[in-house]
């Protein structure tokens, strides 16, 4: 997750995105929200600047980039420097964590996976949040990845392979859900969450420990 060079450079230009693609940032926060224990202490991976963890209630953070880690604690956020493939806390510590978007700037998959696994208490949750690789978004991401100062180091992966690599990490029990049914600056309101995948580009993988 060392890939924070351009978080750092272009901070503005990644919160603007959000601000002008509201309708899908709004259906983004549901679909995750949806899966998300009601209560509990919990850990977003790959904070950011907490545009997720703070609407949903996440109180701790890890972020490897200094520029964001500060905007996420001006946003209430305790964060922890660090990166997930050696994630600095102890075992058995949070009920839940939450990546959003993080797997596709992960150094390796396996080792930030067992390192979820190892700081969720049993029975804990592990919520993923990304762009799924064949979908219209996924495939446009990265045919045009080069042009993009955030994405021309990022790796997408598609549903299958995010399952495959959490049950090697000891998660089962999956529930999956999808939106964003259309290229984002042609949502112009809500858009749905709906149960599966293989429609829209923004997945949720909740997986039980």
């Amino acid at each position: 997750m060392a890939k924070e060079a351009a978080f750092e450079a272009y901070f503005d230009r990644y919160e603007a995105w959000f601000e002008k693609n509201i309708f899908v940032y709004q259906a983004e926060l549901r679909a995750i929200k949806s899966f998300l224990p009601p209560d509990g202490k919990g850990l977003e991976i790959g904070v950011g600047s907490g545009l997720f963890a703070a609407p949903l209630g996440i109180r701790h953070g890890v972020e490897p980039s200094r520029v964001m880690s500060a905007k996420a604690r001006d946003r209430g956020i305790a964060v922890t420097h660090g990166v997930a493939e050696a994630l600095p806390f102890g075992d058995a510590v949070f009920d839940f964590a939450l990546m959003v978007m993080t797997v596709c700037f992960l150094d390796d998959m396996d080792a930030a996976f067992s390192q979820t696994n190892r700081v969720l208490k049993p029975g804990g949750t592990f919520v993923i949040g990304f762009v799924d690789k064949n979908s219209p978004l996924g495939r446009a991401y990265e045919q045009n990845k080069m042009q993009s100062v955030f994405y021309k180091d990022a790796t997408f992966y598609a549903v299958d392979d995010l399952l495959a690599y959490l049950t090697k990490a000891g998660f089962g029990e999956f529930s999956i859900a999808q939106t964003i049914f259309g290229m984002p600056s042609d949502i112009p309101a809500d858009e749905p969450v709906k149960p599966g995948y293989g429609e829209g580009s923004f997945v949720v993988i909740k997986a039980m420990k």
